[in-house]
């Protein structure tokens, strides 16, 4: 067993785990943060997608120690200020979810590609967001969800800009 500190949505969090405990069971077995789901446990259907220093990673096939002192995101820690990330909330008023199960994994990913590519086209998303899978099939309208986030990001930033 070893002890690893953890950085998880901007709160310092200490742990015990052994060598194969994957970032996924610390996260939802000792840390009580169950939005980020555990689908298929091979890192393919994308349901356990979290940010680890701002980049989309599979948290059931990661363990533990290895992102220690690393900064690790899960979807409880997106939204700030009592204001819902832009991908949520156009995750929301697009209806890109039935069920939800593998909505927080999906919005995870789509916060890493606008990280990554401000503008992004159809296709870099459809490209992107390859491997998280939607058992309810609302792919076009999580496609516009993320169009709809990176406009709102866009004109965000774009008024921060005049405001200088």
């Amino acid at each position: 067993m070893a002890t690893i500190h953890l950085d998880v949505n901007g709160r310092a969090r200490t742990v015990t785990v052994d060598s194969q405990t994957s970032v996924l069971a610390v996260l939802r077995e000792q840390l009580d943060l169950t939005g980020t789901k555990y689908g298929c446990g091979e890192g393919q259907c994308g349901a356990c997608t979290i940010l680890i220093d701002g980049r989309a990673q599979r948290s059931c096939v990661t363990r533990a120690e290895a992102v220690g002192q690393r900064q690790i995101t899960t979807i409880e820690g997106l939204a700030g200020g009592g204001q819902l990330h832009p991908v949520q909330k156009a995750f929301l008023e697009e209806g890109a979810m039935q069920c939800g199960y593998c909505t927080p994994g999906m919005i995870i990913s789509a916060v890493a590609l606008l990280k990554r590519n401000h503008h992004p086209t159809q296709g870099d998303i459809v490209s992107f967001m390859d491997g998280n899978i939607c058992r309810c099939g609302t792919y076009s309208r999580i496609v516009s969800a993320i169009q709809k986030a990176a406009k709102e990001l866009a004109q965000s930033e774009a008024g921060k800009e005049a405001g200088k």
